[in-house]
């Protein structure tokens, strides 16, 4: 049996989950160590610090800098931050002195993280905030952490306006260099998914980690329904690779599937309980719960013919920038960080209006910010027209392709070295 919970315990877990968020950040925030108030020269390579072993959106944004860093000959130190939830991480290897250093921890939990890590990383380099944030305004939660960086990195234009009035003039964009560690997908094809090869199959892909009010799963339902109806005369089955996911296939296997692969889902039982209440008896839309292998993953996104992201906002948007380089047409609200790379040369953009952000569990919350409500009518209307359309989905996709091998590249990394001061070719010598 389990001990009971101590008396100040109970209490502490009686409050608000706001108000103990706010405590911890308060608290981490007096006893995280501080960087040293003038950073010196950097030098040596980078030092890359974050969820490197996990699957998330940080950890995959710190893969790729250490990426693109090889990719341009600079020497790399890795240091694992682990998750906070779990046991720190051993210690690694420490970078030498000067080395610069960049946190892919965002604000709020980057004191906590700090206190974790040996105390020694800190002292006699500059360190960096590697930060997405979906908002136009900074959380107030994110000034406590903006105390413990020299500067801040971002991956969009988006999220550097958001975050300039947290270091004025000391914010820079570096986007996310995913040429250096492109999407390869496994062998697996749509028979191993239990897709119809002749079908349209439409991918809405996000992980409920995320938040479910901003990933906005039920506007791509919403939007799907709009253009195809729900197929209620279908077969159903168990669908391969869902772990428990439901699935139906046409008869006939002539229309339309929205596949909606779902990550992080054990952890959210009541977010799974709404899309399985808006899907209803939708049988041409299938609800994915598995947790997929990265190689999986992109294998799944090789095997749609469109990618649907009604978001709200986004800082960057790894899902359409990787479905791009896999050559897929992307359908994405117009608004935040994916219209900087998504246009209708590229993509099909969705108009939207800006609406207050309310966000349930409360993280993506912020005095007066907005984000966007996407159009649903619009994007049932491009739904339809795409799916078709296989030769413009066709051209689309290379547009998107092309757009992609060229924008996502080290150069934005070599740019921001060179800011800096770190002379990106003595590294290559040394």
């Amino acid at each position: 049996m389990a001990a009971p919970l101590s008396l100040p315990h109970r209490i502490w877990r009686t409050m608000p989950a706001g108000l103990r968020r706010a405590a911890l950040l308060r608290t981490s925030a007096s006893l995280a160590p501080r960087p040293d108030g003038v950073p010196p020269a950097p030098r040596g390579g980078i030092a890359v610090c974050g969820e490197l072993h996990r699957a998330s959106g940080l950890g995959e944004g710190a893969r790729l800098m250490a990426a693109a860093a090889r990719a341009l000959g600079v020497p790399v130190w890795e240091i694992d931050t682990g998750d906070l939830a779990g046991p720190a991480p051993p210690q690694a290897r420490l970078p030498p002195d000067g080395v610069p250093l960049v946190m892919h921890v965002n604000a709020p939990s980057l004191p906590a993280t700090l206190m974790r890590l040996p105390r020694a990383l800190l002292r006699g380099r500059r360190v960096i905030g590697y930060w997405a944030w979906e908002l136009p305004v900074p959380s107030p939660a994110w000034r406590h952490g903006a105390q413990f960086v020299h500067e801040i990195w971002t991956p969009s234009h988006f999220t550097a306006a958001a975050l300039e009035s947290l270091a004025p003039g000391r914010v820079r964009v570096v986007g996310h260099a995913l040429t250096c560690r492109p999407p390869v997908p496994s062998a697996m094809g749509r028979a191993d998914f239990g897709l119809p090869a002749d079908a349209v199959v439409v991918l809405a892909s996000f992980s409920l980690a995320s938040s479910f009010e901003r990933k906005n799963p039920l506007g791509a339902i919403a939007a799907f329904l709009g253009a195809f109806g729900g197929a209620s005369a279908c077969e159903t089955s168990s669908f391969a690779a869902s772990g428990g996911g439901s699935a139906g296939r046409a008869r006939g296997g002539a229309g339309p599937i929205l596949v909606l692969k779902v990550g992080q889902a054990e952890h959210w039982p009541g977010d799974v309980a709404r899309l399985r209440a808006a899907i209803g008896d939708a049988a041409n839309i299938r609800l994915m719960l598995a947790d997929l292998s990265a190689p999986d993953s992109h294998a799944l996104t090789a095997c749609a013919d469109i990618v649907l992201s009604l978001h709200r906002s986004e800082g960057f948007g790894l899902v359409p920038a990787e479905a791009m380089l896999l050559g897929k047409p992307v359908i994405a609200t117009n608004w935040s960080a994916t219209a900087e790379f998504i246009d209708a040369a590229t993509g099909v953009p969705i108009g939207y209006r800006l609406v207050e952000a309310v966000d349930p569990r409360g993280v993506f919350q912020a005095p007066d910010a907005v984000w966007a409500e996407p159009d649903i009518r619009r994007a049932s209307a491009a739904l339809a027209a795409l799916a078709a359309d296989p030769v413009r989905r066709n051209r689309l996709g290379e547009a998107a392709r092309a757009a992609a091998l060229s924008r996502f590249t080290a150069a934005p990394l070599r740019e921001a070295l060179a800011g800096i001061g770190l002379d990106v070719a003595s590294c290559r010598a040394a």
